[in-house]
């Protein structure tokens, strides 16, 4: 796990197993540490295997309503 700034980090996930339960971890980690909903949680496939969550801005929340 590699934190890039202050709200995203970004997670290598090898084990295909366990991959739905990491990225359900991750989202409510990051959303609790942000006091902020897993809905302003954005994940996105950064490469292979490699996933970024990032808190999104208020307005992108907003808009994806």
């Amino acid at each position: 796990m590699t934190f890039n700034a202050a709200k995203s980090v970004t997670l290598k996930i090898w084990d295909r197993a366990s991959f739905h339960e990491t990225l359900d971890s991750a989202v409510t980690d990051l959303s609790t540490r942000h006091n902020t909903t897993t809905c302003r949680i954005a994940v996105t496939c950064s490469g292979p295997n490699t996933f970024t969550l990032s808190v999104r801005s208020d307005e992108a929340a907003l808009a994806a309503v």
